[in-house]
């Protein structure tokens, strides 16, 4: 890990400069933030009871009393739901805004991963440009070597021609790949959120990593994709502790009172006193399957998460087998081209010596220069493949 950690130490500060600037701007990671805070702020909502009751009626025809008239009624009335409800509630919304924080986290670990593609197909390019540059300065040397020997009567015009043709072709695959960098320029400033058209900078060169990082399966369990699944579970559990609080009996107070007239035809004791009455409800419910019916749902829906878990889980695993072998390819490539890379220098150095006893052949020369090319283009492919698949790698692994 330390290997891998050194080798890419010297691009990843640019790299991340950029990642931190898209999760910054990003509209995708402001969406799925915005939602996490809206789920936070249910855990407040959930802190309620019931509306209390208030009412007021008039006796248009006045019921008489031993005390006398009745003229009104006023009643106020409170419903508190079984003990624990309102902390069960909260606990369920809760856990909801977890599942929903996990999403942000996803979200961030995605557009990291796609930055990260986008910066080192870019180094690509740039890569093959500044080869094709070295190699077109190559072929004007070996152009100069010709017209020397055309004059002395050991080349003809032809081989200048042909060196000539090459080039232009080199140019041509430079220009194509300007091009094509515009469009993953255009791409990745899309990600952070900015001018299509405004200039990214990567490294010059990488390094292929003296050892692979040491990787273990079981760190797929703590990828986001998987813990979203297990909030997903707990709130699903924290919902049916609420469904079997809801099913408990609700109780409420109340009070009522009713304002009394005075008798004018006779004087007695508490004449004329009003009514004060203190009540107490409760509600049962009896004949309410409903809750019956969650419960059931619930436990229903926890076996879904749980398959879908283990269908997530198995996908992963194939994708980081599947991932880790195309490293490992890309590795071997690039090791094979490096090893050609030398053979092939070498034969040009004997190119190089044929030259200086005056018996240079210029298809050689153009066959070894392809060769060269050919190498190096695939060496660059094969080192942007390898931290392709090691950014992919991080995605699926790291917490």
């Amino acid at each position: 890990m330390l290997f891998l950690i050194f080798s890419i130490s010297a691009q990843s500060q640019n790299l991340q400069t950029y990642i931190d600037e898209a999760i910054s701007n990003s509209p995708e990671i402001q969406k799925f933030q915005l939602r996490y805070d809206i789920s936070s702020e249910k855990v407040n909502e959930a802190n309620w009871i019931p509306n209390t009751e208030v009412s007021a009626g008039y006796f248009v025809s006045e019921p008489e009393t031993r005390v006398g008239a009745q003229r009104a009624r006023f009643s106020v009335k409170q419903m508190l739901p079984w003990f624990g409800t309102i902390t069960a509630r909260e606990n369920y919304a809760s856990s909801m805004a977890d599942a929903d924080y996990v999403e942000v986290t996803i979200a961030k670990r995605k557009l990291a991963l796609s930055v990260s593609q986008f910066y080192y197909q870019l180094y690509e390019i740039r890569a093959k440009q500044l080869v094709l540059d070295q190699n077109i300065e190559l072929l004007q040397t070996y152009e100069r070597l010709a017209l020397t020997s055309v004059e002395v009567g050991k080349a003809s015009a032809v081989d200048v021609l042909r060196l000539q043709i090459r080039q232009n072709e080199l140019q041509q695959e430079k220009e194509v790949l300007t091009q094509q960098s515009k469009g993953i320029q255009a791409a990745m400033n899309s990600l952070l959120n900015r001018n299509y058209d405004k200039d990214i900078t990567v490294v010059d060169s990488l390094d292929m990593p003296m050892e692979d990082m040491q990787l273990s399966f079981d760190s797929l369990s703590l990828n986001p994709e998987l813990l979203k699944y297990d909030k997903l579970y707990e709130s699903v559990t924290q919902s049916e502790l609420l469904n079997l609080r809801e099913a408990q009996p609700m109780f409420g107070f109340g009070l009522d009172y009713i304002p009394v007239s005075e008798r004018t035809d006779m004087n007695m004791i508490d004449n004329g006193k009003d009514i004060v009455m203190p009540m107490f409800s409760i509600t049962i419910p009896i004949f309410n399957n409903r809750y019956k019916s969650i419960t059931k749902q619930n436990d229903l829906r926890q076996q879904e998460i749980q398959s879908q878990k283990d269908e997530r889980l198995n996908m992963l695993e194939s994708d980081l087998a599947r991932t880790i072998s195309q490293r490992n390819q890309a590795r071997i490539k690039f090791n094979t081209q490096q090893k050609n890379l030398e053979q092939a220098e070498q034969a040009e150095e004997i190119l190089i010596k044929n030259y200086e006893t005056g018996t240079i052949d210029f298809n050689d020369v153009l066959d070894i220069q392809e060769l060269q090319l050919k190498f190096q283009l695939q060496q660059i492919e094969a080192l942007k493949n390898y931290y392709v698949q090691s950014a992919v790698i991080n995605y699926l692994t790291n917490s």
